[in-house]
């Protein structure tokens, strides 16, 4: 894996955890507009609209960068609607970029022909 390919993974890595839990305050701050007079939904819906808009763009990055397969690709764009799929989305690209490095290195060393 190039720096390249590993920084754009790492950035979309980066954005989906907090767009995950705004989503989330997003969601708690809605049934709080319904269900009291507090209402903090224009706030936090600009924060996960900005960061949702942000997560695309580092996904439409990370996909021409790591020229993943069209599933693939289609799967983190679904994970990026869903309230706690940013964890999971999270997790992945963790090991992914961590498999990566140590592939990266084991070719450097010699251990593996690419």
């Amino acid at each position: 894996m190039d720096m390249t390919t590993a920084s754009a993974l790492r950035r979309l890595r980066l954005v989906s955890a907090p767009e995950a839990v705004s989503f989330l305050v997003l969601i708690v701050c809605s049934v709080l507009k319904r269900t009291t007079e507090f209402n903090a939904v224009p706030v936090v819906g600009m924060i996960h609209g900005v960061l949702f808009m942000i997560y695309i763009l580092f996904w439409a990055i990370a996909w021409y960068f790591a020229k993943w397969s069209l599933k693939r690709a289609a799967l983190y764009a679904v994970l990026s609607v869903l309230p706690a799929g940013g964890f999971w989305a999270e997790r992945m690209l963790r090991q992914e970029v961590e498999a990566g490095v140590i592939a990266a290195r084991a070719r450097q060393e010699g251990v593996v022909s690419k």
